[in-house]
């Protein structure tokens, strides 16, 4: 059964949920809320409980039950299940949700908990960050620190070749990529400039595809990769990249040999890239890792025909909301409310887990890291010109149909790209007609 009708056909039997004003939520008296996250390292829980103490001394009529480490599986399973068990303060890592989230009413609405409380999202939250916490004017998330990807370069590799900057056009980085691989006399490689290859780390071909600025769907919510042109030069741009260093066999086989992307084996610690797109959080691992060279980060190159928007980047964040069974909607609203609009919060929470604050506010704090490199970052989130996936009500479904296509596309196994994302446009409306019924 889709999500939607799952959701809707457990609130039709009966959500007892009493909603902003009622009496029975009242948030001045004694309550537990229990919230769900899903982080797990030591340091981000740190991070998480030390932002709840704050909370509980700000009202300490509130207790909160952190519970780590939840994927978005467990929480829609509780969230359809309800009862006493579920979380009324719901986390997730990724954006892609939004729209079933939202279509379902799985995650309550929030926009009255903003009106009740005088809070203008549009002046709050940076309208790229707000598109992807809302789904056809239902506002049931908000952004909760955001993440944004760059362009990892080695310096030291850099002066070696002569390159004197990282490149800004996508024909700058397809040269720059040729002059920095490195090759064995057996044909392999020691050093690849930039590995475009779809299967590696953070490459989804999504995160590539923000660079170009693309329109998933029209206004009518159909696909239209295929009528877009910029889909037929991102997949062409991204095969120029790959044939200007080897190809595609002999580079898939070289990323094969790549370590574990968290790992002490990670290919640009290792110095097997030379340029690496990743977000923001890798800066810290780098520093941590004592990387044995200097490096720099940088925005995406952009088309070469956009090239007044160089500068710009992918956006993505962790989410907030309120589960639509909550029986405390007030009391987690105030928790919500402190976790992502509260100044000081946002920003101890960004310098702590080396994540991207999601206020204006924040993003201008005095208080936020100064690093070089991570205000790299800022300058992207800020970006006019930088782009959020678009929700949908079938999810990240879209998502992974492109990204399918894009691995047959890489290989050279898309003999007709234009009939290619024709039919690509119909699997992806397919998806979405059927979610609707």
């Amino acid at each position: 059964m889709p999500l939607a009708l799952a959701v809707a056909g457990l609130c039709a039997t009966g959500c007892a949920n009493p909603g902003v004003g009622s009496d029975r939520d009242d948030p001045t008296r004694p309550v537990t809320l229990t919230f769900w996250h899903g982080w797990s390292d030591p340091g981000e829980v740190k991070a998480i409980d030390d932002g709840i103490a704050r909370f509980e001394k700000r009202h300490p009529n509130i207790t909160v039950k952190t519970v780590g480490n939840v994927t978005d599986t467990t929480m829609n399973q509780a969230l359809r299940a309800g009862g006493g068990d579920a979380p009324d303060v719901v986390s997730s890592f990724t954006t892609n949700n939004v729209g079933q989230y939202c279509s379902s009413g799985m995650w309550a609405d929030l926009d009255p908990f903003l009106k009740k409380s005088g809070v203008a999202k549009e002046k709050v939250f940076p309208k790229t960050l707000l598109s992807y916490t809302q789904y056809r004017g239902r506002q049931c998330a908000l952004p909760l620190l955001a993440d944004t990807y760059g362009l990892y370069y080695n310096k030291d590799a850099f002066e070696q070749a002569g390159i004197t900057r990282p490149p800004r056009t996508m024909s700058e980085l397809k040269r720059d990529a040729a002059q920095l691989t490195r090759r064995t006399k057996d044909g392999g490689y020691r050093q690849i400039g930039f590995m475009p290859n779809f299967r590696l780390y953070q490459n989804s071909p999504d995160r590539l595809f923000a660079q170009w600025g693309p329109t998933y769907f029209d206004r009518n919510g159909k696909s239209q990769l295929a009528k877009d042109p910029s889909t037929r030069d991102f997949l062409t741009t991204q095969r120029e990249i790959i044939d200007a260093q080897g190809g595609y066999g002999p580079t898939e086989k070289f990323r094969t040999t790549f370590g574990d992307e968290m790992s002490a084996q990670n290919a640009f610690l290792r110095q097997k890239v030379a340029m690496h797109m990743d977000g923001e959080w890798r800066g810290l691992m780098l520093k941590e890792a004592k990387a044995p060279f200097a490096w720099g980060v940088a925005p995406m190159p952009v088309p070469d025909d956009q090239a007044d928007s160089y500068g710009r980047g992918y956006l993505t964040g962790t989410i907030a909301g309120i589960a639509h069974s909550s029986r405390h909607q007030n009391a987690a609203w105030e928790l919500v409310k402190f976790l992502t609009v509260d100044t000081d919060q946002v920003v101890a929470f960004a310098n702590a887990i080396h994540n991207i604050p999601s206020t204006k506010a924040a993003l201008t704090s005095p208080e936020l890291d100064a690093d070089p490199n991570f205000r790299t970052f800022l300058g992207i989130a800020a970006n006019p010109h930088s782009t959020a996936l678009p929700p949908s009500n079938n999810g990240d479904m879209y998502v992974t149909s492109l990204q399918d296509f894009s691995y047959l596309a890489e290989a050279g196994k898309v003999p007709d790209l234009d009939a290619g994302l024709r039919d690509l446009d119909a699997r992806i409306d397919a998806d979405t007609l059927q979610s609707e019924n």
